[in-house]
C-alpha cells in the first residue's frame, strides 16, 4: 500500500493512495508516530471522503518524526569522491523536524551559503517501536520506503568535523510523496537524482555498504526506535560539490530525486533573502 499526510482544504489529513484516489484514514492528521505498523495493515479508511489525488498539496510523508538519523558516506562511489576512507561502522548524524519540507515544495537557498548541493537518497520509514533489533528481524520494524534530498550547505558543513551545521537548515529536506509499503517497492531500488534535466546521480541498493537491515539495527542499539521515525539511508556518488567543474544549486534549478517504484520529489530551488 501506499500512504501519504496532505493538506485538504487547509486541513491536515492521512491518506491511502490507490490510483489517483486518495481515501482519509479516520481521525489520523498525518502519518508518523500515530500511524504503525499495525494501523497500516488495516487502516480505518472513510470511503465517503475520497479525494481525486490530482492537485493534492502533499506535506512532508512524516511531517513530525521523533527521529531523523542520517548515514553519510555508504556508497563506495562516493567515498571515493569525498578522498575519505572506508569505516567498518556508518556514519552518522542527525537532522531535525525542521528540516523538513514537501516534496514539490520550494527549497530555499540561505544567502549565508555559498556551496549548496544535493544528495538524492532512499528513506526508511519506521513502523514499529523496537530497541536492540537484529539484523534478520529489522525488516520487520519497517513501515516503508520513501525519498529524500539531503540538500547539503558544505561550506558551512565543513566548518568543523561534525556535519550538523550543513545538514539542518529550515525546510532545506525534502522528504515523500509517499511511504510505500515493502511488499510493493522492487527489490533491488534504483535511485536517480536529476539538475534541470540533467541526470547526475544513479545508483541502486545492491551498492548500500550498510543495508537497510544493517542500519535499522545499528540504530537501534543505542536509541529506540518510534513509528514514524526516518533513517536517510546515504546518497550515491555524483554530488555536485565533488565535481569538476563544480555543479552547485542556484535560484531556478530544479531538482528531481526519484526512487523507481517509490516516488519522486521535484523542487525548484528559489533564493531566499530574508536574514
Amino acid at each position: 500500500m501506499r500512504f501519504a499526510s496532505i493538506l485538504h482544504e487547509g486541513a491536515p489529513v492521512a491518506v491511502a493512495i490507490h490510483g489517483d484516489l486518495a481515501v482519509p484514514i479516520q481521525g489520523v492528521t498525518e502519518l508518523g508516530p500515530d500511524t504503525p505498523l499495525s494501523l497500516l495493515r488495516d487502516p480505518p479508511l472513510d470511503r465517503d471522503a475520497t479525494l481525486p489525488t490530482h492537485g493534492l498539496h502533499r506535506r512532508p510523508v512524516i511531517p513530525r518524526p521523533g527521529k531523523i538519523v542520517c548515514v553519510g558516506l555508504n556508497y563506495a562511489a562516493h567515498i571515493e569522491e569525498t578522498k575519505r576512507e572506508h569505516s567498518d561502522y556508518p556514519v552518522l548524524f542527525t537532522k531535525f523536524a525542521t528540516t523538513l519540507t514537501g516534496p514539490n515544495d520550494p527549497i530555499p537557498l540561505p544567502p549565508e551559503s555559498e556551496a549548496i548541493d544535493y544528495e538524492g537518497e532512499l528513506v526508511v520509514v519506521i513502523g514499529e517501536r523496537g530497541r536492540r533489533i537484529p539484523p534478520d528481524k529489522a525488516l520487520e520494524f519497517v513501515a516503508g520506503y520513501t525519498v529524500a534530498n539531503d540538500v547539503s550547505m558544505r561550506d558551512y558543513q565543513y566548518k568543523t568535523h561534525q556535519w550538523l551545521q550543513g545538514k539542518a537548515w529550515d525546510a532545506s529536506t525534502p522528504v515523500g510523496p509517499d511511504l510505500v509499503t515493502l511488499d510493493e517497492a522492487p527489490d533491488p531500488l534504483t535511485l536517480r537524482t536529476l539538475v534541470n534535466g540533467e541526470k547526475v546521480q544513479e545508483a541502486t541498493t545492491e551498492l548500500l555498504i550498510f543495508d537497510v537491515a544493517t542500519l535499522v539495527s545499528t540504530v537501534s542499539e543505542f536509541a529506540t526506535l518510534e513509528p514514524g521515525d526516518l533513517i536517510l539511508t546515504g546518497t550515491p556518488g555524483g554530488v555536485g560539490y565533488r565535481r569538476e567543474p563544480q555543479l552547485l544549486l542556484s535560484d531556478g534549478d530544479v531538482v528531481v530525486v526519484e526512487v523507481d517504484g517509490v516516488g519522486r520529489l521535484e523542487n525548484t530551488c528559489v533564493a531566499d533573502r530574508a536574514r
